[in-house]
Formats: structure tokens, C-alpha cells, sequence
């Protein structure tokens, strides 16, 4: 049965962009940190982050990054800076403990 040249075209323009997709993955992407409704928090004195709502309190022994120093994105620039930093208990950015 012959198809009509508009489907063929429309099927064709369909696997064509199915295609792109699949080659480029979600090229530019980036996974965030934290839901945009959270900030993300670091451990005192040790290694470990997390995710606390915006208008909570992080839990004790936790505390929100310093200003300026927050990262948004996993691998970015402040997410690489805290793999081997934390901070102290009066806030101080200090080496993760052995």
C-alpha cells in the first residue's frame, strides 16, 4: 500500500530528531546539587553533604556552605573546591580530617 508523502517525510523528520537525541545525549546538561527549593549543606568537621528546604535549619552539626562558595551543580567549580575541604565548628574552611 503506498504512503502518502507527507507521512513519509513527517516518519523521516521523527527518527531524524529520535536519532539526534540518542547521539548527543542531553549534551549541556547538568545535574544540580540540591531540588531547586533546597540549599545544599556540608558536615562540620567531617566529609558529607546534604539538602535541607530553604527555610529550615540545617540539623545540628551541619550548617549551610559560606556565602560565595555554594555549589549548584555536581562537578562544578565549588563542588570540586569542598572534595577536600570543610569547615569547623566557628566556620573556618579547614582540610577534611584524616
Amino acid at each position: 500500500m503506498p504512503q502518502h508523502p507527507r507521512t513519509s517525510l513527517l516518519a523521516l523528520a521523527l527518527a531524524g530528531g529520535v536519532t539526534a537525541l540518542l547521539l548527543t545525549g542531553c549534551a549541556g546538561w547538568q545535574e544540580r546539587v540540591c531540588m531547586p527549593d533546597e540549599d545544599p549543606v556540608l558536615a562540620v568537621n567531617d566529609a558529607g553533604s546534604g539538602c535541607v528546604a530553604r527555610d529550615e535549619e540545617p540539623a545540628p552539626g551541619w550548617t549551610r556552605y559560606p556565602e560565595g562558595k555554594v555549589p549548584v551543580h555536581l562537578d562544578d567549580t565549588w563542588d570540586r573546591y569542598w572534595s577536600d575541604k570543610t569547615v569547623d565548628e566557628n566556620g573556618r574552611v579547614v582540610p577534611l580530617p584524616r
